[in-house]
Formats: C-alpha cells, sequence, structure tokens
C-alpha cells in the first residue's frame, strides 16, 4: 500500500472529521465517495487519464 505524509494540520483536519475512532482510511474513503457523488473529480485540468 502506498505511503503518504502528512502535515500536521491535514492530520487534524481529519481527527475533526473522524468518528468513533474511525480510522483514516475510512475518512479518506467517504471524503472521495462524497467527491464522486457530486459528480466532482480529484483529477487536475492537466492531468491525462
Amino acid at each position: 500500500m502506498p505511503s503518504v505524509d502528512l502535515s500536521e494540520e491535514t492530520v487534524e483536519r481529519l481527527d475533526d472529521l473522524r468518528v468513533d475512532e474511525q480510522s483514516y482510511d475510512d475518512v479518506v474513503s467517504e471524503l472521495i465517495d462524497i467527491y464522486e457523488a457530486e459528480g466532482l473529480t480529484l483529477n487536475r485540468g492537466g492531468d491525462a487519464l
């Protein structure tokens, strides 16, 4: 599994979103699901698919 380094501020923001000791993986997955449900994309304008 890939490893990602996060700033302290990002970790604090994720902690604010966690519910009942929810894992960071679960929080990030939920955020991605929300983006997809709203028709948003994580790709940048210059990224090729």
